[in-house]
């Protein structure tokens, strides 16, 4: 008597049935998380931005300035003295004359730029009515000039 082994399948010794696969590495990225979590970022500080801006109330005085546009042009130089003189340039102006001498001059000009130098004497209130007849006068860009080193406003007072 003899001992045979039976194969199965009759084959050369393979194996009939499935085969496996190796896992093939997968080579793209997932952007969706990361899409979802910058959209939540975004939504959160489109919320949390108008927030951190504070407002101080001011009681401002009454002029008819509007908003200053921008340019790039050498700009006119208006001084208030504290002898409540104004200049154009360096030549005294009296304030009744001033609107008028300021539409001449704007319609000279292509810049609507002017600097406004005041003494510190002077009243906030007579400031600003000097910018309204700027204003009034074509020069609605305009630009409050100071020195520096100036007081601090912290504790220290430096």
């Amino acid at each position: 008597m003899g001992a045979a082994v039976q194969q199965n399948g009759g084959g050369n010794g393979r194996r009939r049935g499935r085969r496996r696969v190796r896992a093939q590495p997968m080579a793209e990225i997932n952007v969706t998380p990361f899409v979802d979590v910058m959209l939540v970022l975004l939504i959160i500080f489109m919320v949390a931005a108008p927030l951190l801006t504070v407002g101080v109330p001011v009681d401002l005085p009454k002029t008819a300035a509007s908003a200053l546009p921008g340019d790039n042009e050498e700009p006119l130089t208006v001084t208030m003295t504290a002898e409540g003189r104004v200049q154009i340039q360096t030549t005294d102006v009296a304030r009744e004359e001033l609107i008028g001498k300021l539409r001449a001059i704007a319609a000279e000009r292509s810049s609507d730029r002017v600097f406004l130098r005041a003494d510190g004497a002077i009243p906030y209130a007579q400031v600003m009515q000097v910018m309204g007849a700027l204003n009034a006068g074509g020069f609605s860009n305009v630009g409050l000039v100071t020195d520096t080193g100036g007081p601090a406003l912290d504790e220290g007072g430096e």
